[in-house]
């Protein structure tokens, strides 16, 4: 059995580098606030949720090449893999030039929606969507080969740039769009660091590849792991839709950015128990790895959690500090962290359920998150006619709900025994 010290010491170093480009990210939202318009700094986060969104096709190629890494355990395997990344990368390609040309085209009608003033804004965010399909695939190798060193200098490189180079771009006197352009600058030097660091695998000779397979395995993986993450960020963009930008950027934003840390402090120990349980799976043994990563992540949760309850807002007084507007938020603050906690924790055991091949999870995921994107959508009039400190409180008690459901069919699937064809043994 797997002992617990090397699990939380692989784990401990994820997430010290997860946590630390979370604080480089925060920073770097600190030095926005202090260079920003209140409503370009709102619109700044609602682009980078958007980025977000856009990396939600490759959201099940991070998974994939995590497990498939992670069991290509003889040479043969090894070629196989090779050639599926180069393949997959010049598909991504095609796949967001296509999509990049319909969303040019549609400048006007996105720049209404999100109340966007200036168009590089939106061009930015569109040019930085390449990143956000490959730097996934890049983390998911990492991932598959338990490189957790390399990937955490990915995740740390990522939120340095990104604070270098948007500190810089304000100063001169960037907004939003400046602050997309950082953005893309971080991203690409982790994208850089990444590709050095899976040099050897892009080097290896390819060998002909069954896609029917992979394709079987890739499409409900991006439906789960991507319904998972759009339930996680679609809230923000959402907000920044429906209401004024003077309302959602001291209203909802500061308390979003909240949810955000929480999240990037909590996720680290899915990724470690992933690979993981996909080895162990393959070569027939026994690991405890869900045992651990569930247990810590409640319980670093519920910690996190009950502190947004009794200190709601000292976290946002600490990051925005000497900006009293922004403390209207502390309201949501307990809202936020306590309805984020299930999805997390459903995260979990839905990473465990696919590691083991188990995709039957991936339909119900799907229909939750599709229900959960129509009802946003239904309630947008009654939204309109509440008092938007309501209105949020609204939105995110609607997250709850959705959130506790994917908690429950999680929990259902991973102590249903699983289906099997093979006759009974005698």
């Amino acid at each position: 059995m797997e002992s617990r010290l090397t699990f939380f010491r692989q784990s401990g170093w994820l997430v010290v580098a997860t946590v630390a480009s979370g604080i480089f990210m925060t920073a770097t939202q600190i030095v926005a606030n202090r260079w920003m318009e209140p409503g370009e700094w709102g619109l700044w986060l609602a682009l980078l949720r958007i980025y977000l969104l856009m990396s939600i096709p490759s959201a099940g190629l991070q998974v994939i090449f995590a497990q498939q890494t992670a069991a290509a355990v003889s040479p043969e395997l090894q070629h196989r893999l090779a050639r599926t990344v180069r393949t997959t990368l010049k598909a991504t390609f095609v796949f967001w030039l296509a999509v990049a040309i319909v969303a040019f085209i549609g400048t006007p009608y996105w720049m209404g929606l999100l109340k966007i003033t200036r168009p590089a804004a939106w061009h930015c965010t569109l040019l930085i969507g390449l990143a956000s399909l490959w730097l996934p695939l890049v983390r998911g190798i990492l991932q598959g080969q338990q490189n957790f060193l390399g990937l955490g200098w990915v995740l740390m490189l990522d939120g340095v740039g990104r604070l270098v180079m948007v500190w810089i771009i304000l100063a001169l006197g960037g907004q939003a769009a400046g602050g997309m352009v950082g953005a893309l600058c971080g991203t690409g030097v982790a994208i850089g660091l990444g590709g050095w660091l899976i040099r050897g695998l892009l080097r290896v000779p390819g060998e002909a590849v069954d896609w029917s397979p992979w394709l079987r395995k890739t499409v409900p993986l991006t439906l789960a792991i991507g319904s998972v993450q759009f339930m996680m960020i679609v809230d923000v963009p959402y907000i920044q839709s429906v209401f004024p930008a003077s309302q959602t950027a001291t209203g909802y934003m500061p308390a979003a950015l909240i949810g955000l840390a929480m999240t990037t402090m909590l996720l680290p120990m899915a990724a470690v128990m992933f690979p993981k349980v996909v080895r162990s799976a393959a070569l027939t043994q026994r690991t405890s790895a869900l045992e651990h990563a569930f247990a810590g992540t409640a319980l670093l949760g519920a910690a996190l959690a009950g502190a947004c309850v009794l200190l709601p807002k000292l976290p946002l007084q600490i990051i925005f500090f000497g900006k009293p507007e922004f403390w209207a938020a502390a309201p949501l603050v307990p809202w936020i962290a306590w309805c984020l906690l299930p999805l997390i924790l459903a995260n979990v055991l839905i990473a465990n359920l696919l590691a083991r091949e188990r995709f039957g999870i991936a339909y119900p995921v799907a229909l939750i998150a599709l229900a959960y994107g129509l009802t946003l959508f239904f309630a947008r009039p009654h939204l309109q006619a509440l008092e938007p400190m309501a209105a949020f409180r609204t939105v995110l008690q609607i997250l709850g709900g959705f959130s506790l459901l994917q908690l429950l069919a999680a929990i259902g699937f991973t102590f249903r025994r699983p289906y099997s064809n093979a006759a009974p043994a005698p």
